[in-house]
């Protein structure tokens, strides 16, 4: 039987150590979050979301045919994973996100709960002069008001061992966990949607009819990582590397989801008619950022899909590099997604 890890042993209010888990745990009590405008503007003023659909209530009541606001697609991302860091909260780094799908859209005013498993284990190789970590992937599983599912994806921390612990044994293949995406679940989460009405919005620039693969985009210029604690917080993210500078290393860690709300704002400068977000095939990091890199950006456009009723899916990939000093640089983030076109 699983185990709830959602309270803390007495005498101590810290996360687990990478062995302290089981396959199996998980935390069920992370305070659910009601999102409202004020998360939607700090976030935008962290991050620079330019996702039409997010800023323009107006056309997001024709489109949807809703009458509250589209929350950002990372803006719901990022409460879902702060919701599920109890677990994390020793984190060195976060590895990866897998399979996310946003199964139906998330409006202003909606209330997201997230539950979080233990689906893996693997302990890392140990080797001298380094002290010992593991990996553990996390399900994440998300619900709103109704208990509807909104998201169900795995992401994959880092963590250390606990001071004088012996080899665990654990070796679970992490890597085969979450691939693969459903064509019919990625078609679903727009069902509905009057993608004419957002056509008719904006006739000018590119829409689905008018782009083809394989294409790349060089998003010029970049944008500065500013406001690092201030989104853990909202977000409800008690990953210490995040807020505490010494147990970063002497450096505050900056949350990953900030480096990809950052990638999501110039994949909207290089296709402003983007309607959504509505999955990620793969999201990897490949290097930390630290508060006050630069980051920059391209976007490739690998594939795309016609959708039954008009507009299409595009397959999408940006890469995102840290400028930390001009003779300093390192590609920091993989991220492998799918939007939806007009």
């Amino acid at each position: 039987m699983s185990a709830d890890l959602s309270t803390p042993s007495a005498g101590s209010v810290a996360g687990p150590y990478f062995d302290d888990l089981e396959v199996g745990d998980r935390v069920v009590d992370a305070p659910a979050i009601t999102l409202t405008d004020g998360h939607a503007a700090l976030h935008q003023a962290i991050l620079g979301d330019r996702l039409r659909l997010s800023l323009d209530a107006g056309l997001s009541r024709r489109v949807l045919g809703a009458e509250r606001p589209l929350a950002h697609p990372s803006l719901v991302c990022d409460m879902a994973i702060g919701q599920s860091t109890w677990l994390t909260q020793r984190v060195i780094g976060n590895l990866f996100y897998r399979g996310l799908v946003l199964r139906r859209p998330v409006l202003l005013g909606d209330t997201l709960r997230t539950t979080t498993t233990v689906e893996a284990l693997r302990e890392n190789r140990r080797r001298e002069g380094r002290a010992p970590t593991g990996l553990a992937v996390l399900r994440v599983t998300t619900v709103d008001q109704d208990d509807r599912p909104v998201l169900d994806f795995w992401r994959c921390a880092m963590l250390p061992l606990s001071e004088g612990c012996e080899p665990t044994g654990r070796a679970d293949d992490v890597d085969a966990v979450g691939t693969g995406l459903s064509g019919e679940a990625l078609e679903a989460v727009t069902a509905g949607w009057d993608l004419d009405a957002f056509r008719a919005a904006m006739p000018d620039g590119a829409h689905f009819a008018q782009l083809s693969a394989p294409a790349r985009w060089a998003v010029e210029g970049g944008d500065v990582v500013s406001c690092a604690p201030e989104l853990a917080r909202m977000t409800l993210n008690v990953a210490v590397a995040h807020h505490d500078a010494v147990a970063g290393g002497g450096r505050r860690l900056v949350y990953g989801g900030h480096t990809i709300g950052i990638a999501a704002s110039h994949l909207c400068r290089a296709l402003p008619n983007l309607v959504t977000i509505v999955a990620w095939e793969g999201c990897d990091h490949l290097g930390p950022v630290f508060e006050g890199d630069t980051l920059r950006s391209s976007v490739e456009l690998t594939a795309r899909e016609p959708l039954t009723a008009g507009g299409g899916l595009v397959h999408l990939r940006v890469l995102v590099r840290a400028l930390r000093s001009p003779d300093e640089a390192a590609e920091v983030l993989d991220w492998r997604l799918v939007g939806v076109m007009a």
